[in-house]
């Protein structure tokens, strides 16, 4: 496959809070180093440190771009709507013209370039390992950091997953601005206290 390739991937479909977080990335398949060429794997099947670790090398070694969308455009169309636009937004990030996009799974977001989707891709296919790998560890980050000024749902822990941490602190401190509130779990605590009547309703 010739010209410029990049994989795309995101992280954040299923959780119950915060953006879904998409990353598209551009190796240079010759010049990687054997710790990336090596260790580059599916985000999931990592641990928290070792994503750091990998998610430093490429930030030295590869190029990527970072785009999200938010819990309103989550709410407003669906999650894999959402999950295109932030697709779209990292690939605008990335400031490249790609020849063609390899995006995991079997949809393939509307992007201004060819794409091919790969399912299982980031077991796959590299480029698209290295693009789970940055958009799990930017989104992890950002939900630690809306955990702290959010305590109790253990954001910092679950990112937003809907873990018994969580589900408990939902019955107990209600939605905050950052929930889905298109997700069942999270429209049932609406339906039990109102869509103002929330611990942490304002900002």
């Amino acid at each position: 496959m010739g010209g410029i390739v990049i994989g795309i991937d995101e992280a954040g479909r299923g959780p119950w809070a915060g953006p879904v977080v998409a990353a598209a990335a551009l190796l240079d398949q010759e010049s990687l180093s054997p710790f990336l060429r090596d260790g580059l794997a599916d985000s999931k099947t990592l641990t928290r440190e070792r994503r750091a670790v990998l998610y430093d090398a490429l930030c030295r070694e590869a190029s990527f771009g970072v785009g999200a969308a938010s819990v309103d455009e989550i709410d407003h169309y669906n999650v894999l709507v959402a999950t295109f636009r932030a697709m779209a937004r990292a690939v605008r990030t990335l400031g490249i013209r790609p020849d063609m996009a390899l995006v995991d799974g079997n949809r393939a977001p509307p992007l201004p370039c060819p794409v091919t989707t790969v399912v299982r891709g980031d077991s796959s296919s590299l480029s698209i390992a290295a693009a789970s790998i940055v958009a799990k560890v930017t989104r992890d980050r950002l939900m630690g950091a809306l955990g702290q000024r959010y305590p109790g749902f253990g954001w910092e822990r679950n990112a937003g997953y809907g873990t018994p941490e969580h589900q408990a602190a939902l019955s107990r401190l209600g939605p905050t601005r950052h929930h889905r509130r298109s997700f069942a779990p999270v429209a049932l605590h609406l339906v039990v206290t109102g869509p103002d009547d929330s611990r942490y309703a304002s900002p």
